[in-house]
């Protein structure tokens, strides 16, 4: 298997099949880190120098010895308190208000499988697939005790890394901040990849260098967030789509997260990923332990676009679960963009009969279908079916839908409460909420109190009331505000952000096991919490209340880098958009919605019956190649950013099948041919087109590209289907 420890120098080496993960515990008991990169032999140990360096502090242990600092090492988990004035992994308030923390090597241990996080998400893997190591720290002083967690993925080129928390003494400590992940390189120029956006404009790729100083993106809204997205890409300056060297780092949580980047005074690059140190004051009483939630580690020296396909390869097979992880998504059309709150049960039964006609699989009904809900300023919490507004019962609803050929689902927002509602009435202390202050609202809605179990069990109960009612084979989860009044009656204060998000986990977990057949598809206010965490829970995210194609073409890019196309959830809605005005072609906005599970936001009748016709034809367009979309590889063939046209490919792993998806984002007089390089096929192979019968060599659409047609028309769209043939002379 992948890990190794050589006792005689106290070397653990993490082999997976192209890489090399090396730490080392030197004579003074430090975990020290040498090495992450490229597959090596042998020890790593002649990269750490020492010499004397002013103004960097040694430990009392070293003597006279001046050239020992850890201000300057490399380090596993670098602790405040200790002489290294860099960013920190772990900072601890001691019981005489002292911050320090001085962690040696105690003890290991190796053992098959991959290791589990109490109340989180983690990468999942049989004892066949990973191996665990476990090192546990020390402060001997304190009795903390921080327990390293690494998962090694062989075959996958994955590791993870996590850390339990652990106070062993006799006085309460305040954990003021926690990472899962720190990588120290001693050489190297870098850049950070991260992903920023709004609501509606999510996952904008963000590249900039590490330059001296401290650079961090995070969240402090209580999600991950539409603005920063918990997954970041170091990459070497010249890396590209197809060559250099990159490491990603994915946070497998929901909720306050930091990463933090820094180039220090000796040209060395440290990042580090975990928990936000706002509103984090997390305290451990003797014999309590705090988990901090995973990250996920990969290398490719082979370019962003195998880092690409080795996320998303682990995210579908090593953190989506349930019988949907490996099964067709049905194709949904949503009542939202249709009918806003001003539907009644003919409306939805409309919906399923169009549906039905047009080939599509599930209709949704989305929010107002509960309680006193007429628009976004009351009833959230009243999870009663409004009987008066359906003209019947929610049973009889799904009968009636389910009659025509139709699956049936509907839009939920658990963790939130209106003021004018019931629930708020009898129990306005279920919501967050700081004393003697007034609420802050977000669209008109306050958050209730995940931190309490008697408070998630309500809702549960109420959730799961309406849920055995019908056959409902789908829910789309929503949470429509960020949290600020981060107070709870029954929690301590620092714990708040943190235990919310283990609520929110412990009541989907739940959900899971009561319905383990249903479909949930995860959503805040569209990607405003689209991490690796809830796709543990919902392998289906809605990727933004944005369908404009257009710039779904430019969100649906950012989100690529790390997460897998089966996970975004993406539909064709109506012109001009909703959100933009704009009008794009039907045909455009098919080819822009495939890149993703694939929906309808829109009412079917008000098309025409061309445009019927046209959708009838993208379903099974879609249908034909759903699984090469949802389980190929992917490859990004442009930058929408940069490029008069964004261009991405689905390839079978056998490299036999190919969807090659093109949109103009541009269209001036006169314009230049425009050529798409293809990606990953095999260079000697012949590759036919089905629907023109043209051949090309794979090696002639990689080198030289396939010329898109010159059509007047704005934001124009192709797919190119192309099967591999016998390696012969093109025709």
């Amino acid at each position: 298997m992948g890990i190794y420890y050589q006792q005689e120098n106290r070397i653990f080496t993490l082999h997976t099949t192209h890489t090399t993960y090396q730490m080392k515990v030197d004579a003074f008991g430090f975990l020290l880190h040498m090495y992450y990169g490229g597959k090596i032999s042998g020890n790593m140990d002649y990269l750490l120098t020492y010499y004397d360096r002013g103004f960097s502090g040694n430990p009392f242990d070293v003597g006279a010895d001046r050239t020992y600092s850890l201000d300057v090492l490399p380090q596993e988990y670098p602790v405040m308190g200790m002489g290294d004035y860099r960013n920190s992994a772990l900072i601890i308030r001691n019981g005489d208000e002292s911050e320090c923390c001085d962690l040696r090597y105690k003890s290991h241990r190796i053992y098959k499988g991959k290791y589990g996080l109490k109340g989180l998400p983690a990468v999942y893997a049989s004892e066949d697939e990973a191996q665990t190591l476990e090192i546990l720290l020390e402060d001997s002083v304190s009795g903390v005790q921080v327990k390293l967690l690494y998962g090694v993925l062989e075959k996958e080129d994955i590791i993870t890394r996590s850390a339990e928390i652990s106070n062993c003494g006799t006085a309460g400590i305040v954990v003021e901040k926690a990472a899962s992940a720190c990588l120290d390189f001693v050489t190297g120029d870098y850049d950070l990849l991260s992903f920023w956006g709004r609501h509606v404009m999510e996952r904008n790729l963000q590249r900039r260098e590490i330059a001296h100083g401290s650079f961090g993106i995070g969240s402090r809204r209580g999600t991950s967030s539409h603005q920063y997205n918990p997954a970041v890409i170091l990459a070497g300056k010249n890396t590209t789509e197809e060559h250099g060297n990159c490491y990603g780092l994915v946070f497998v949580y929901s909720g306050n997260f930091m990463c933090e980047a820094e180039k220090d005074q000796f040209e060395q690059t440290r990042v580090l990923m975990g928990l936000h140190s706002d509103l984090f004051h997390y305290s451990l009483e003797p014999g309590e332990t705090l988990t901090v939630p995973e990250t996920i580690l990969g290398y490719t020296d082979k370019g962003l676009g195998q880092l690409s396909i080795l996320f998303h390869r682990c995210i579908m097979e090593h953190i989506c679960r349930g019988g949907y992880r490996d099964l067709p998504r049905p194709v949904i059309l949503n009542s939202w963009e249709a009918a806003y709150f001003d539907f009644d049960g003919e409306t939805i039964c409309g919906l399923a009969k169009d549906a039905a006609a047009l080939g599509i699989d599930m209709v949704v009904m989305d929010d107002g279908w509960f309680g006193k809900r007429e628009d976004d300023n009351s009833g959230l919490g009243d999870w009663q079916v409004n009987q008066r507004k359906l003209g019947c019962t929610l049973k009889e609803l799904t009968e009636k839908v389910n009659g025509f050929g139709v699956k049936f689902g509907i839009w939920i927002e658990p963790e939130m409460v209106s003021e004018d509602s019931s629930l708020y009435r009898e129990h306005p202390d279920w919501a967050l909420q700081t004393p003697g202050r007034k609420p802050v609202r977000g669209r008109n809605q306050l958050v209730l109190d995940f931190t309490r179990k008697d408070v998630r069990d309500a809702v549960f109960k109420a959730i799961c009331g309406v849920l055995d009612q019908g056959n409902i084979e789908y829910i789309k989860w929503d949470m429509n505000r960020s949290i600020s009044d981060v107070y709870s009656m029954q929690d301590k204060q620092g714990k708040v952000a943190y235990d919310y998000v283990l609520g929110v986990y412990d009541f989907l977990e739940k959900l899971i096991k009561r319905y383990p057949d249903m479909l949930i598809e995860g959503c805040s206010g569209g990607g405003g919490r689209f991490d690796a965490g809830m796709l543990y829970y919902t392998p289906q995210i809605w990727c933004s209340d944005n369908t404009d194609a257009l710039d779904r073409v430019l969100i649906q890019y950012g989100t690529s880098f790390l997460y897998p196309v089966a996970a975004v959830g993406a539909h064709v809605s109506a012109v001009p958009n909703h959100q933009t005005g704009r009008s794009v072609s039907l045909h455009t906005r098919g080819v822009t919605a495939m890149a993703g599970a694939f929906g309808y936001e829109l009412d079917p009748g008000e098309l025409t019956d061309e445009e019927r016709d046209e959708i009838r034809r993208q379903i099974r367009q879609y249908k034909k190649h759903e699984e090469l979309i949802r389980k190929g590889d992917y490859f990004r063939l442009s930058d929408p950013f940069q490029d008069t046209y964004a261009a991405w490919q689905f390839t079978s792993k056998d490299k036999d099948r190919v969807l090659l998806n093109v949109v103009m984002l541009e269209v001036h007089g006169n314009m230049p041919v425009t050529y798409v390089k293809l990606r990953g096929l095999q260079g000697d192979m012949v590759y036919e087109d089905v629907d023109t019968g043209k051949r090309y060599y794979g090696s002639a659409l990689m080198e030289a590209g396939m010329p898109m047609p010159m059509e007047p028309g704005e934001y124009l769209a192709w797919q190119v289907e192309l099967t591999a043939k016998a390696k012969s002379h093109p025709v």
